[in-house]
């Protein structure tokens, strides 16, 4: 056990943020039990992870902070703002703004110290150059990161009046925040992939965050034009709108990519397809298109594109049960089968 806690990697919040994103999916297609199911493995998920990743901290001091020191992994601590959010978001769906309020209160503050530690101590700090030879898809959770706290504080708006302007305030400026972040970490592994040699073998389930992060987005985008009026809202409304449609379609173009690269990976090159938390980075974007489909395709009134994402929600179901289920007998494996001849 001390082993896996010691190892555990900065990304596995992106359990909670699949897991979460499906419940509330779920629950706006009016399937309430299997939404609540959802809900309790989700809830159970973060109450794990966030007391794994609180022992970590304390006994393996080391090993979280070579994490943070390595590009490849540092950004993968903005899944526990993220994974939070969607968690908090979907109590919001039951009527619990309250705690989902709370939970945004300390999902803010991570994500405004993240947002300067993170790519300090990872990409700026590091003394190797070129760094943009470390770029990846797990660049891409710190602009999830922003957009979730963008759709929190975008889901408690209407609820709260006194604090009505400044929710609408964090709602817009995170949600622009995360749009230029997209851009700079799409220039950045873009960079790396025609500079450098790069194979089939190096595209990773985390590459489908690229999806996932122009899907958050648009369930942003939706979110804040929903916003009950403020000042910050009646300035950006129209622009806000418009973009989401765009995030949208470039989004929809990005999935038969991201497919054939798993293909190419996995068939071609043959690299086996065995469980990794990364698979989880696969999940995620999945369920987040559906549900950014289902809800932009009914605030635009776009039966289509609703239409789209119901299908692809099951999809993300599916292939949900698949990995939860891959994970449940990796763990049974590897943590708890093994006696201590097989540890050593």
């Amino acid at each position: 056990m001390g082993n896996a806690v010691e190892g555990l990697t900065p990304g596995y919040f992106a359990l909670v943020m699949a897991t979460g994103i499906i419940s509330a999916g779920m629950s706006l297609e009016g399937f309430a039990v299997l939404s609540s199911v959802l809900l309790v493995v989700c809830a159970v998920a973060f109450v794990t992870l966030l007391s794994l990743t609180v022992w970590r901290v304390v006994a393996y001091r080391g090993a979280a902070a070579e994490d943070f020191m390595d590009p490849r992994r540092a950004f993968g601590y903005f899944t526990y703002v993220a994974g939070t959010n969607v968690f908090g978001v979907r109590l919001a769906l039951a009527g619990h703004h309250t705690a989902t309020a709370v939970l945004l209160t300390f999902t803010f503050l991570a994500w405004v110290v993240l947002g300067y530690v993170v790519p300090w101590t990872a990409v700026l700090g590091r003394q190797e150059r070129p760094v943009v030879i470390t770029a990846n898809g797990t660049w891409f959770i710190w602009v999830v990161a922003s957009q979730s706290v963008a759709v929190a504080a975008a889901t408690i708006e209407p609820v709260f009046e006194a604090g009505r302007r400044e929710l609408a305030l964090l709602a817009v400026v995170s949600w622009s925040v995360g749009v230029f972040l997209y851009g700079a970490a799409g220039v950045l592994v873009a960079l790396r992939l025609m500079l450098y040699k790069f194979g089939p073998e190096e595209l990773t389930p985390p590459y489908w965050v690229s999806m996932g992060a122009l899907a958050i987005t648009v369930l942003a985008g939706a979110r804040i034009v929903e916003m009950a009026d403020a000042p910050m809202v009646h300035a950006t409304r129209g622009l806000i709108a418009g973009l989401a449609v765009v995030f949208w379609a470039f989004a929809t173009w990005l999935i038969p990519v991201l497919v054939a690269a798993g293909w190419c990976r996995h068939v071609r090159r043959r690299v086996p397809l065995r469980y990794e938390a990364t698979l989880w980075s696969i999940i995620f974007p999945l369920g987040m298109y559906g549900v950014a489909s289902i809800y932009l395709g009914r605030a635009d009134t776009l039966p289509i594109v609703e239409n789209i994402g119901r299908v692809d929600l099951w999809v993300a179901f599916g292939a949900w049960a698949v990995v939860l289920a891959a994970m449940c007998l990796h763990v049974y494996q590897t943590v708890f089968a093994r006696g201590p001849a097989a540890g050593a």
